[in-house]
Order: structure tokens, then sequence, then C-alpha cells
């Protein structure tokens, strides 16, 4: 009997930690669902209005001193990748982007385009669903401490050591 109590507690415990964890979530999308038309590219007949995903997130960790986001579709360019959105910058205050909302001061870097801001997806008529792994990152950095058009991979290698936690979820596009 007594080992079952302490079980018990072990998985209460172990509950209470997992309900703690960084979380990344969408207030109009749940992990693995199909984005609304809006969310894609308005440019090349993509059918859009290239308005970025409302994002939120929760229990960042207490040395947490600014966020970044990316968007990533790892289906797109035959397998290759394509960058849909690098923002980081976000004040530690922040625990929601708006639908079409960067946050004041935080920095847009650089997407597939070659310029900085939200590219909605546009994948080729016709092709499976697309994935777009939506990730955000608690760091340790001040909101200013890593230069302006940082492209996804540059962002990544700054963030290095200094990722305190991560969470990502998926959502889908096809046209």
């Amino acid at each position: 009997m007594r080992v079952a109590a302490i079980c018990a507690g072990c998985f209460l415990a172990a509950t209470a930690i997992a309900d703690e964890r960084f979380t990344l979530t969408s207030p109009s999308l749940a992990d693995n669902a199909t984005l609304d038309s809006r969310h894609a590219a308005s440019a090349q007949d993509c059918g859009g209005k290239n308005v970025s995903l409302p994002l939120s997130w929760s229990n960042a960790p207490p040395d947490t001193k600014s966020f970044a986001v990316t968007i990533f579709d790892p289906d797109g360019a035959r397998g290759l990748g394509i960058v849909h959105w690098v923002l980081y910058g976000i004040p530690a205050t922040t625990t929601a982007l708006g639908e079409g909302e960067p946050p004041a001061g935080s920095i847009g870097g650089i997407n597939r385009t070659g310029k900085d801001g939200y590219y909605g997806p546009c994948p080729p008529h016709g092709d499976a669903p697309h994935h777009y792994v939506v990730q955000a990152y608690a760091l340790d950095l001040a909101a200013d401490a890593l230069p302006a058009a940082l492209n996804r991979d540059a962002l990544i290698a700054a963030m290095k050591g200094h990722v305190l936690a991560s969470s990502s979820m998926v959502v889908r596009y096809a046209r």
C-alpha cells in the first residue's frame, strides 16, 4: 500500500512538471491542424493574405530575457526546406503574437524571399499538404543582443548555448 502511495505521488509530481513546461500554442489552430488560406502567401497566385499566425506561449523559464520564433517547411523545395518566418528579439514580457502582429521592438529575420517578415505558405498545386514547423525559443539573451537580418541558420548558430527552453507545433497546408 505504501509503495502505491509513493508511486501515485511520483505520478502527480511528474504531471505537475509536465504542466509547467514551456509550451507553444495557437489560439486558432490545434497542433497538426490545417492552416486557413488567409495565412498563405499573397504573391504568385498562392491565394492568401500573407497574415502571420497568432501564437502564444506559457511557462517560460524564469531567466528568460527574450524569445525567438521560426516557421520552417521541411517539405518545401523538394525536401530541402523553406523558411517562412524568422522573428527574434521578442521582449521577455511578451507571451503572445497576434494574428499579423509582430510585437514592437522585435527583429524580423530573413525569410525565403531574402526579406524580413512573415512569408506565408505556397506549396505547389497538387502537392500533399506540407508540414510547417512553428518553433518558439526562450532565450537568455537580451532582446537587443542579436543583430538585424539574421537568416534561420545564422539565428540558430547565434542561439547555441542560449536556449533555455523550446516548444513547437506543426500545422499543414496544401493548395
